[in-house]
């Protein structure tokens, strides 16, 4: 009998970790196809300027973050093909007067990764205060509060190098919109804990004459060589640029490594080399896609002369290009297919690694309760001065993770006091213009209201496109969202069997810096007493469903 028990008991829980490996990989983009071989983009979503480190067998990703909370993405790979979304390294951004609020385009840039002494560093540069560093002996732990290396405004892209006599450098690039000057690489020295910058800095590189836009250095030394491995030409038409000097500080000679060449990935450059431990040298970029944000990409590197060529090279100059589908790396051990997570059932009392808030969160809006089974937002009230979403903080949102998908969620709008006027709830896909399906309430009752914003960065206001009167406070939500242009069309149901079209396509589109996003809200106004709450019993992405 008791050997019954446990038998069941271990059937149980086997059953458990099945179900959440299998909730862990993707219904919508996988790029390990299963025979060896994988697709890029390896994570089709926005990552932007990816860093991958290697400590031991265990590769780690960050990217940029801007604005959006919690920011540093932790990621986690053993074959730098399946990855997972494991932590975040900063939870707020200061000063937080400022972050309170989205800052769109602000925030964190371009971070990169270094090990040293038994801690993983991450340096970033907010480009309006400076650069930064967090660090920690456990990557999936908890991270020190962000130390200023370098105040200044227009600094970004920092990279950090420990030379092997010990001293540290600091590379870094330049903003023209707020250091008045770009295209030029500068490195400074670092005190041996890599926390503060030691001199006024050497300029080693200038692209203007041949290379506009430099910037993203990454520092690397092989076979003597100090390598600079830097992005030019701008983001969605540039290249991969690699200087090397016998000398940290120069002269340095300088080769394109890759471009777009005859594919169709555009602009492929600012990411990471890479070695595994049989050391095969790899290297991840990434492609902007626009609303798609920018999507991650893995190459091979073959190296020729003490010059690397990243991609294919069909043509015998030197000079690769992306490829579509490889051999996976060669690692040990089987790894099992994985993705960052996307759809949530809202079972737990944390929130999914994948939600994040458009400026530093707060706890008043939300509410996850052990054995709910739901999310809970709060009709917050937006910011006094709001003309749409653009300014609002509490978009719980992720971003696009496949070229086609859908979005569904379920909905239970509730309104405290009878008060209804300017608060609503619903789906929402977020860029420079906007579009979300709601469920308001009236004096006739609930409805549902299609919605969209054109030029929400310039604050023009909302159009209300479509409505539809609900039976009750209740509905089933889902976008559409089909590739090329991203174009987005919304449907809801009320018994979450049949559901219908409402309103018109909307194109998705980028925000600042970022792709499009899409999420869940919930808000009201100053102007009507505080009260509503909106319960939303999953989130589920997912191939199309006719």
């Amino acid at each position: 009998m008791f050997k019954r028990i446990r038998l069941l008991w271990l059937f149980i829980q086997l059953f458990a970790v099945a179900f959440a490996q299998k909730n862990m990989v993707s219904t919508v983009w996988i790029a390990d196809q299963g025979s060896g071989i994988y697709k890029n983009p390896i994570l089709h979503a926005d990552y932007s300027d990816p860093d991958v480190i290697r400590i031991g067998d265990d590769y780690y990703m960050t990217a940029s973050s801007f604005n959006c909370m919690p920011g540093l993405p932790i990621l986690h790979s053993k074959d730098l093909v399946n990855w997972q979304l494991v932590n975040h390294a900063v939870k707020q951004l200061e000063p937080t007067t400022v972050y309170d609020l989205p800052q769109h385009g602000k925030g964190i840039w371009a971070p990169a990764m270094c090990y040293h002494k038994g801690e993983l560093y991450i340096y970033y540069a907010d480009p309006d205060y400076g650069v930064f560093m967090v660090k920690t002996k456990d990557p999936m732990g908890d991270w020190d509060r962000p130390v200023l290396v370098l105040p200044g405004k227009g600094v970004i892209d920092p990279c950090a190098f420990w030379d092997d006599d010990g001293q540290a450098y600091l590379a870094v690039g330049w903003a023209a919109s707020r250091a008045g000057v770009n295209s030029l690489l500068t490195i400074f020295r670092l005190d041996e804990t890599g926390s503060k910058v030691l001199d006024e800095g050497k300029h080693v590189f200038d692209g203007h004459d041949q290379h506009h836009t430099v910037e993203g250095p990454k520092l690397y030394k092989r076979h003597g060589y100090y390598y600079i491995f830097a992005p030019a030409g701008g983001v969605a038409t540039g290249w991969q640029l690699v200087l090397r000097s016998r000398d940290i500080y120069g002269p340095y000679e300088a080769k394109i490594v890759m471009n777009q060449g005859k594919t169709a990935v555009n602009g492929p450059h600012q990411g990471a080399y890479v070695e595994t431990p049989r050391g095969e040298p790899w290297f991840l970029h990434f492609q902007d896609k626009g609303a798609y944000g920018r999507v991650v990409h893995l190459q091979p590197v073959k190296w020729m002369k003490d010059w690397p060529v990243i991609g294919r090279d069909l043509d015998g100059n030197g000079i690769g290009e992306p490829i579509l589908t490889h051999q996976k790396p060669t690692v040990a051990g089987a790894w099992p297919i994985s993705t960052p997570a996307e759809s949530d059932e809202f079972n737990s009392d944390t929130l999914g690694m994948q939600w994040q808030w458009h400026a530093n969160p707060k706890i008043q809006w939300s509410a996850l309760l052990r054995g709910k089974g739901h999310l809970r937002l709060f009709a917050y009230p937006v910011p006094v001065d709001a003309q749409n979403l653009w300014p609002v903080p509490h978009l719980l949102l992720q971003k696009f993770p496949a070229p086609d998908f859908e979005a569904t969620t379920q909905v239970k709008y509730t309104v405290e006091w009878d008060v209804w006027k300017d608060k609503k709830a619903g789906l929402v896909v977020t860029g420079d213009d906007y579009a979300y399906l709601a469920i308001a309430k009236d004096s006739m009752g609930y409805k549902l209201q299609q919605v969209v914003c054109s030029d929400a960065v310039n604050g023009y206001g909302e159009n209300v496109i479509a409505e539809q009167r609900l039976k009750r406070n209740e509905a089933f939500l889902k976008v559409r969202v089909q590739a090329p242009a991203a174009t987005c069309q919304f449907y809801y149901s009320e018994d979450g069997r049949q559901y219908s079209p409402i309103g018109k396509p909307f194109m998705a589109k980028p925000d600042k810096w970022i792709g499009a996003k899409v999420g869940l809200f919930c808000i009201s106004t100053l102007k009507e007493r505080v009260g509503g709450y909106a319960d939303f019993d999953f989130f589920h992405l997912t191939v199309f469903k006719n």
